[in-house]
């Protein structure tokens, strides 16, 4: 017994010098512990680049159903909101697009369509060789400037007051297509946007550069957007692009869901002109 007790009699500063070594033992356990939870320091990533990143792999994901095979030419100054999602836009890049040709102005390059559009580098690459700009976009140098400078001491005649006779100065337009389109004019009670030219049977994307070439929308009829979730059946049917039929099943649908929240949600009506949604905005709007 006095053996044990000789081993386990410490001086006063022997039981300090245990304690402080354990409690030295306690908090180095505690700090290796704790630094499992604790993330490193590293520089944080910047906004830009990650929405940078963001937007590279969203085009990467629409980029997987396309092909250069699977796109046709197209003219971006002509593309509605319909034909820029089935070649891979965003939404964000067919507004860019839309408000850009909205202001008059023209894409005549490339270039100036990913400048517009905000696309990436990988689309661009895909959609260049299908990519199709107006004849005066190829003229350079002293030619482009004459060209310029002639057109400007022209009066530019308005679209929506031209005659028939008019219109057959252009090259592809005869009288019978003339006619067609001064009907349609009349038929929408003017054109709202140079766009809605699309709409005329038998007019073909040349034929429709040429017109807007020569003539300009200066005096536009003045339009105020019906809300569709407001609009009366009879009102619908008395808008261009709709009919009697075609507004009762819009009605129903409104009224069956309690209202309808976007333009998409058209298109799940059957009947429902998809590929002119574009033109369909300029009488209509969700609110």
């Amino acid at each position: 017994m006095n053996f044990l007790k000789s081993h386990f009699a410490l001086s006063r500063s022997q039981r300090n010098g245990i304690f402080i070594l354990v409690a030295i033992i306690i908090v180095l356990q505690l700090v290796l512990f704790g630094s499992e939870y604790i993330n490193p320091d590293e520089d944080p990533v910047q906004d830009e680049k990650l929405i940078e990143f963001q937007r590279k792999l969203d085009s990467l994901q629409r980029l997987k159903p396309l092909t250069k095979d699977t796109i046709y030419p197209f003219k971006p100054n002509f593309l509605s909101d319909y034909q820029g999602y089935q070649i891979g836009l965003s939404t964000k890049e067919i507004d860019n697009l839309l408000e850009y040709r909205a202001s008059n102005k023209w894409i005549n390059s490339a270039e100036d369509f990913q400048r517009v559009t905000g696309i990436s580098d990988s689309l661009l690459m895909l959609l260049k060789p299908s990519l199709r700009f107006p004849e005066w976009s190829r003229t350079t140098g002293k030619v482009a400037k004459f060209q310029e400078s002639k057109t400007a001491s022209k009066e530019i005649a308005d679209l929506n007051t031209v005659s028939a006779e008019d219109l057959q100065v252009i090259n592809g337009i005869g009288e019978k297509l003339s006619a067609r389109i001064v009907k349609y004019r009349s038929s929408i009670g003017g054109f709202v946007s140079e766009e809605q030219l699309q709409d005329v049977y038998g007019l073909s994307p040349e034929v429709l550069e040429r017109i807007t070439q020569k003539f300009r929308l200066i005096n536009k009829p003045e339009v105020s957007l019906k809300n569709i979730n407001s609009i009366t059946e009879a009102e619908l049917a008395e808008l261009p692009y709709f009919n009697s039929a075609l507004a009762r099943k819009i009605i129903n649908y409104r009224n069956i869901n309690e209202g309808i929240r976007s333009f998409e949600e058209l298109t799940k009506i059957s009947g429902f002109p998809s590929d002119k949604i574009d033109r369909i905005k300029l009488y209509l709007a969700v609110q």
